[in-house]
């Protein structure tokens, strides 16, 4: 008896390591610039309708806020004081949120930077928001993907896309 309960925690034990051994589905990844950085959680599209609206099988719903990616939220790190769309914007790091939209975007840094998804995203912490259009993209991006440069912030994600200019 001592044996089966012995071997059954060691396989149980074995099978734990070799879970967590697993890359996460939407692993943590960084688009860096010389005075921006992102970071956020990259998931796949994996057939699935990422955008639409309230009541359609989309993923993402059209004007609610989202993380924009997956697991913890979005941080978008400034190095140095600049302009986010135009608005000053302090060194430091923000939470990056969205709220997508068929025409156009909201995006939104947060002060709130470390926390799970949108679910205790509160709008009183927001230091700004911005407006920028939807370009949808005549090829569909399985991943989502931030790309920083020195003059824009660019997201593209299934067939939706849109750029933040920056300036520093």
């Amino acid at each position: 008896m001592k044996k089966s309960i012995f071997s059954l925690l060691f396989s149980l034990a074995i099978f734990s390591i070799a879970c967590s051994q697993n890359p996460p589905a939407s692993p943590r990844i960084t688009a860096d610039g010389a005075n921006v950085s992102i970071a956020y959680g990259q998931p796949s599209k994996k057939g699935r309708v990422i955008f639409g609206a309230e009541g359609s099988q989309a993923l993402e719903k059209y004007a609610k806020v989202w993380r924009t990616g997956a697991n913890d939220a979005t941080v978008i790190t400034f190095k140095k004081d600049g302009t986010f769309g135009g608005k000053a914007v302090k060194a430091g790091s923000y939470g990056l949120f969205t709220i997508p939209g068929e025409k156009e975007w909201v995006v939104i840094l947060n002060s709130e930077s470390k926390q799970w998804g949108a679910y205790s995203y509160k709008a009183d912490k927001d230091v700004l928001r911005v407006t920028v259009p939807n370009v949808a993209s005549k090829e569909v991006a399985e991943k989502l993907t931030f790309t920083v440069q020195d003059n824009a912030i660019h997201f593209m994600w299934d067939n939706a896309s849109f750029s933040v200019p920056v300036k520093f």
